[in-house]
């Protein structure tokens, strides 16, 4: 499965964003799904996950009660909704799957990656 992280962009403190994921070569539909981010000059870390039917979700403690994981398995996408951002929220962000279906957080457990998108939050 290819995938495709999209959305990102330039937004000021306490701004909304919401980035997408989208697969192609297979559905999306048994997978989990995760998004990490990379910011720069820092270590990979996890932001968000769901499990293969959006009933579990996992989120860092950083962004909890901020973002929102949610997928649409009709239209093979996977969104993180992104609210009250702040400038360390700027990071790239990169969607992950998994095929086994769970809502890991260990990024080793994720066998598909996709590009990044690009997310600046100014103060």
């Amino acid at each position: 499965v290819q995938l495709q992280a999209s959305g990102g962009g330039l937004v000021q403190a306490g701004g909304s964003l919401r980035v997408s994921c989208a697969a192609s070569g297979r559905t999306l539909r048994s997978l989990g799904v995760g998004w990490f981010r990379r910011a720069p000059g820092k270590e990979r870390e996890f932001v968000a996950s769901v499990n293969w039917n959006g009933g579990s979700t996992v989120y860092a403690n950083s962004v909890k009660g901020r973002f929102t994981i949610s997928r649409d398995n009709a239209e093979n996408l996977v969104y993180l909704q992104m609210n009250s951002l702040k400038p360390e929220d700027t990071a790239v962000y990169y969607c992950a799957a998994n095929r086994e279906g769970y809502d890991y957080t260990d990024a080793g457990k994720y066998g598909y990656w996709g590009q990044g998108t690009q997310v600046t939050v100014s103060s």
